[in-house]
């Protein structure tokens, strides 16, 4: 009887865990965007038009200059490009912000996993946020949308009739240990992961459309943004017809902004 109510015990307490570890996975319900800093903010834009993304709107500082454009992929999801700040600020890929649809109960459950999120306040374009950093020192940023926001009121609006991809799934980012960083997604993020030839490979089952790849920095040290399209041919097409190389790798294709970062269109693999 003693064994039995042992047993009965030990499965309560699995089923607690997996129970918070699957609500901990829920409160992220995809990435909200990735951040740049770009050496022209003009010709960063350009870019993205010819990708079919418009740009949603912008902040300026006091004398007008713009210090942070909103470019958009859908309704949920933005690329933040930065112009270039002081000399120690870096070009290129900044930060990833995750959605979140509680980000009260998400903070607390990063606090709980002992990764120091900064209090959540509201952020400038009128949306809830809570920052930590990476174990390479990264701003890793979370938000809820809010009603009122920027990205709130513009919804149904800027969506390119001629965008490449409606959907950013994730990211591959080059760090120096592979554990510490399953350490940081897994147990700090509830992220799930696997082994993939590159690296690591990191998914959410309450988010099945992200995908983060995390490779050993080796030769190419840029991480790189990701996208779904439905069909490579159709996708490498309209890229090489807005006047952009296009490097095919298998079903995915890679194109480059001027200051020369990554951008991966992929598709289903054929079954």
């Amino acid at each position: 009887m003693k064994a039995r109510w042992l047993t009965i015990l030990a499965t309560g307490i699995l089923l607690a865990g997996l129970q918070q570890s699957t609500a901990q996975q829920s409160r992220i319900s995809g990435i909200a965007h990735i951040a740049y800093r770009a050496s022209d903010l003009n010709k960063e834009i350009a870019f993205f038009q010819k990708l079919g993304f418009e740009q949603a709107f912008a902040n300026s500082s006091p004398d007008g200059k713009v210090t942070e454009s909103f470019i958009k992929v859908n309704d949920q999801q933005f690329i933040e490009v930065y112009p270039p700040g002081a000399g120690s600020d870096q070009l290129g890929w900044m930060h990833v912000c995750y959605e979140s649809a509680d980000l009260n109960a998400l903070y607390a459950a990063l606090e709980a996993h002992g990764l120091k999120p900064s209090p959540v306040r509201k952020a400038g374009a009128g949306n809830l946020l809570t920052v930590i950093k990476d174990p390479e020192g990264r701003v890793t940023e979370f938000t809820q949308y809010m009603p009122g926001s920027r990205h709130t009121v513009d919804h149904g609006k800027h969506l390119g009739e001629h965008r490449v991809s409606e959907l950013m799934v994730g990211f591959e980012l080059p760090v120096p240990d592979l554990a510490v960083a399953r350490k940081f997604y897994v147990s700090g993020l509830g992220f799930e992961a696997r082994d993939s030839r590159n690296g690591l490979r990191f998914t959410l089952p309450g988010a099945p459309d992200i995908r983060i790849q995390i490779r050993a920095t080796g030769a190419d040290p840029k991480p790189a943004t990701l996208f779904r399209i439905s069909d490579v041919a159709v996708a490498a097409k309209q890229l090489q017809a807005a006047g952009l190389n296009v490097t095919q790798e298998r079903n995915r294709l890679v194109v480059n902004d001027p200051d020369g970062n990554m951008f991966v269109f992929v598709a289903p693999r054929a079954q």
